[in-house]
């Protein structure tokens, strides 16, 4: 089974526990207005692997992610290539190493739960708690991500959410507590992250000739923030 590769980053310290393999793969139906990878859009760009041989390649990082760490599936949105993360997965499970899918949740049910079968944590990036705000800012549908984060409490497995946090468009304390709640309704949530929106990826939408959403928005300042965690 052959997949997209966007990217691989050896050693990340900030997709799941301890040091982490991170694989990005190519591909993602949405388009979030804050989304910081638009080189990641494109379906069947990026390197073509195969997850044997994927597989050989982060087995030597081993020493360096030990127990405590792992293997982390990115994108562009994992789930659209839902056959090759299956296959990834399985395949490390069966070598002892800890799987983690981040995703947006946006893929086909059936397939989900064949990639879900093989996956020790799931990281869901949670980008809104109204229908309307999913479709107007990322053309996607937050019913679709509800329903893949009842797979995932079926399956009794671990799930952190996410959270961008961004100046103008979900900064308040009440557009937060929405989140807060509806992430902590999931009965498998181990951790909410709320994470500053930044606009470092200004230079690829340029490169790329794209249009950015929030041309003009700052990035969000971390004190500011802690301060709205502060009053939830």
């Amino acid at each position: 089974m052959k997949g997209h590769v966007h990217s691989v980053q050896s050693l990340g310290a900030v997709d799941g526990p301890g040091l982490r393999y991170v694989v990005f793969l190519q591909g993602c139906p949405l388009r979030c207005a804050y989304c910081h990878n638009p080189d990641t859009w494109e379906y069947g760009a990026g390197e073509e692997r195969g997850a044997e041989e994927l597989v050989r390649q982060i087995l030597r990082y081993r020493p360096y992610f030990g127990d405590k760490g792992g293997v982390t599936v990115s994108g562009g949105e994992p789930l659209a290539q839902p056959a090759f993360v299956e296959e990834l997965f399985s395949r490390l499970r069966r070598e002892g190493v800890h799987t983690a899918l981040d995703t947006s949740g946006i893929g086909d049910p059936a397939a989900a739960e064949r990639v879900l079968a093989h996956t020790d944590l799931t990281l869901l990036d949670l980008k809104f708690a109204a229908e309307e705000e999913y479709r107007r800012h990322c053309r996607g549908s937050l019913s679709a991500v509800l329903r893949f984060a009842a797979l995932t409490a079926e399956r009794n497995i671990p799930l952190w959410v996410r959270h961008v946090v961004v100046p103008g468009l979900n900064d308040t304390v009440e557009d937060m507590r929405r989140i807060r709640d509806m992430a902590e309704g999931f009965p498998n949530l181990k951790k909410l992250e709320w994470l500053p929106f930044h606009n470092l990826c200004l230079e690829k939408y340029q490169s790329m000739g794209i249009p950015f959403p929030l041309q003009g928005v700052p990035p969000m300042d971390a004190d500011r923030l802690e301060e709205l965690i502060a009053k939830l």
